[in-house]
Formats: C-alpha cells, sequence, structure tokens
C-alpha cells in the first residue's frame, strides 16, 4: 500500500508482519466521523485496540489497516443503529480508498449524556 502525495507513513509492529500506515487519513476519517449528528464520540473498544498509532499521538477509535478500516463510535440514542452505521460509511466512503469499512456502535448516549 502506498502514501498519497503529501500522506506521512509510519510503520507499526503487526505481529509478525510490518505494515505501512497512512497517517493523515486516520485524522481526516475521525473528523468525518465526528461530524455525522448522531456520533457522540470514537470508542477505542473493549480493550483499547482500536486506534491508528501516530509518532508521539493515536488516533482513537480509527483503525487504518491494508484491507479494512475499523471505526468504533458511542452514538446518540435516536436513530436506529444500522442507519447510524451507513451515515457513517457514507461520511467516509471516499477516503476508503477500496477498503471494506467496519463501523461497530461501542455504546450509547442520551440527550442528557447519560450512558
Amino acid at each position: 500500500m502506498s502514501a498519497g502525495q503529501g500522506d506521512a507513513v509510519a510503520s507499526r509492529e503487526d505481529g509478525d508482519r510490518e505494515a505501512a500506515v497512512p497517517l493523515a487519513p486516520a485524522r481526516r476519517i475521525a473528523e468525518r466521523v465526528l461530524s455525522c449528528p448522531d456520533v457522540a464520540g470514537l470508542s477505542r473498544g473493549p480493550f483499547g485496540a482500536v486506534a491508528t498509532y501516530l509518532p508521539g499521538d493515536l488516533v482513537p477509535g480509527v483503525a487504518v489497516r491494508d484491507d479494512v478500516i475499523e471505526v468504533h463510535v458511542v452514538a446518540r440514542y435516536g436513530r436506529p443503529l444500522p442507519e447510524v452505521a451507513e451515515l457513517i460509511r457514507d461520511a467516509i466512503g471516499d477516503l476508503a480508498a477500496g477498503r471494506r469499512m467496519d463501523v461497530a456502535i461501542a455504546g450509547l448516549v442520551t440527550s442528557d449524556g447519560r450512558k
């Protein structure tokens, strides 16, 4: 996988293989996901493993891999969850570069912020 012009690339250890991870797309994906009105926030998942690691930083809730983009969110209560996932896929589809987009709803919050 190659990075686009202007995209920084970092390597991460993934078991026994090393993969190149484009840095800028993970941030753009996170921004787009957070701009969805039914998304209250991003989640690192049950074991904190869903993130893209950057030099000195990370993008929680977004894991960009060679063949898949994994996004974990906390949704606002109200809209059916399959619709929320579809809206997120629509928001990031042009950034996926042909990768499958897996969206997980990790939690819900009500309009008054209660979980």
